[in-house]
């Protein structure tokens, strides 16, 4: 019989970050998978849902520190979602270099049926891990 041996606190810290990690790439897949039949990936819809969740506009910064984007990656998603007529950009009226990103029509309508289906992934992936 196999002798148990206590698992290191590093290591299985180590184990929980990677788990952790797997849940997250298993979930943005399935998502991805998902919101294709919108038209959608899981950072696009994660765009709109921000945009969606305030109401208003955002500025490019406050939207990537809630996505988790980089700027550039942010810039090019946004830029991608606007030719779509989804979002529409403009100048932000107490910093004139800033940037503000809002919703269409077209873009909450989008993210009004792509909702449920984003939650029933996120619901099915995350009480599957519990």
């Amino acid at each position: 019989m196999p002798r148990m041996v206590a698992k290191k606190p590093e290591r299985a810290l180590a184990e929980q970050w990677r788990d952790i990690l797997a849940l997250h790439a298993r979930t943005q897949c399935e998502l991805d998978r998902a919101l294709h039949q919108h038209g959608l990936c899981g950072s696009d819809f994660e765009v709109l849902d921000v945009l969606a969740d305030g109401g208003c506009a955002y500025r490019v910064q406050e939207i990537s520190e809630r996505v988790h984007l980089s700027q550039s990656a942010l810039s090019r998603l946004i830029a991608r979602l606007e030719k779509d007529g989804l979002v529409e950009r403009g100048m932000c009226a107490e910093d004139r270099r800033g940037v503000r990103v809002s919703l269409t029509a077209k873009g909450r309508a989008l993210h009004r049926d792509a909702l449920p289906v984003q939650r029933s992934v996120l619901t099915r992936m995350l009480e599957a891990s519990s």
